[in-house]
């Protein structure tokens, strides 16, 4: 009964999510330069600070944080580890010191040089140095941060997928990069996983496969940065770590992430279940997104200023310059 009365209750929300989602997936059909999840975040943001929260429509807003955490699962079968072994032994690591350096020195740098606090710090390393909003979002859930700090730094990174995914192939042009060089030049500086690709294939074909299959190398790393984090923020003091806090405050989803990815690259999942999964993950990611954009506030956001874009700025310019010296040389 109870179960029941609950479900009532946030039916009204879900639809509403629901709702802003699919608004979110044909608006972006008719501004193809523009992600779902951007819109989503928009379309939540412009409710919550024109209309704010109805308060009906609060108990299902709620579980966008749900379908963040499933989404999260659902992304593990897309970590291939088949495309790790292709891509070599040099291409990964290439890959491993990228992002250990960029996740270390982003946090470094947001914290120290510009005082923003831990959470939004290491949601921005793991944002700018793995796969984009996906990293973001995965290591916000085994954080347990803030719905306001998540939503700041995805904007941020999505503003960089944006201007990257402009900005690389004119670069790669003028550099005169080979196909293999921009290829994977892209698949270590840039963010996302889909801005990743498409500046790739629009310098040639070679270029496509190389960004694709490096960067869906780095993506194979969220699941040990994510698990890396979960351990740091549930003992406080990486030095002297609490196994019963560990085990008692692990975002389990995180489990369901490598039992995923694991059943994937095991080939017990066909290509046509993978790729349903792939798209339900994205429709959850995006419910997820138009519940945070609920959570903004532009007041607050204002309060932060253009610390993290600065420090996403910063980053970029020094990975992308160490990369591209590494690959012309190496390749």
């Amino acid at each position: 009964m109870a179960t029941a009365t609950a479900l009532r209750e946030r039916l009204p929300g879900l639809g509403f999510l629901v709702v802003l989602a699919v608004l979110a997936h044909l608006l972006a059909g008719v501004l193809p330069a523009l992600s779902p999840l951007i819109v989503a975040v928009a379309l939540g943001a412009l409710v919550a600070n024109t209309l704010g929260k109805p308060d009906w429509a609060a108990p299902g807003i709620g579980l966008g944080s749900l379908s963040l955490e499933t989404g999260i699962v659902l992304l593990g079968a897309s970590v291939s580890l088949a495309e790790v072994r292709a891509s070599g032994p040099l291409v990964v690591g290439l890959v491993v010191v990228t992002v250990a350096a960029g996740v270390l020195s982003v946090e470094l740098l947001a914290r120290r040089g510009f005082g923003l606090r831990d959470k939004t710090a290491s949601l921005l390393a793991a944002g700018s140095s793995i796969c984009g909003v996906s990293a973001a979002a995965a290591v916000a859930g085994t954080i347990d941060a803030d719905g306001d700090q998540l939503t700041h730094v995805v904007a941020t990174i999505l503003l960089f997928d944006a201007a990257t995914l402009l900005a690389f192939p004119v670069a790669g042009d003028l550099l005169g990069l080979t196909g293999k060089q921009f290829g994977i030049w892209a698949g270590l500086s840039m963010f996302s996983t889909g801005p990743v690709a498409a500046a790739g294939f629009a310098h040639s074909a070679v270029a496509g496969r190389w960004a694709t299959v490096t960067k869906l190398t780095r993506n194979s790393l969220l699941g040990v940065v994510a698990l890396a984090y979960a351990v740091r923020y549930a003992t406080g003091d990486t030095r002297s770590p609490e196994f019963r806090r560990i085990v008692t405050e692990f975002p389990k989803f995180l489990v369901g992430f490598f039992l995923v990815a694991a059943v994937a690259n095991a080939g017990l999942l066909s290509d046509g279940t993978l790729s349903t999964i792939d798209i339900a993950a994205d429709w959850l990611f995006t419910l997820a997104f138009v519940g945070l954009g609920f959570d903004i506030r532009l007041a607050e956001m204002r309060d932060t200023g253009l610390s993290p874009t600065l420090v996403v700025l910063v980053h970029l310019l020094v990975v992308s310059g160490v990369t591209l010296l590494a690959v012309t040389t190496l390749f």
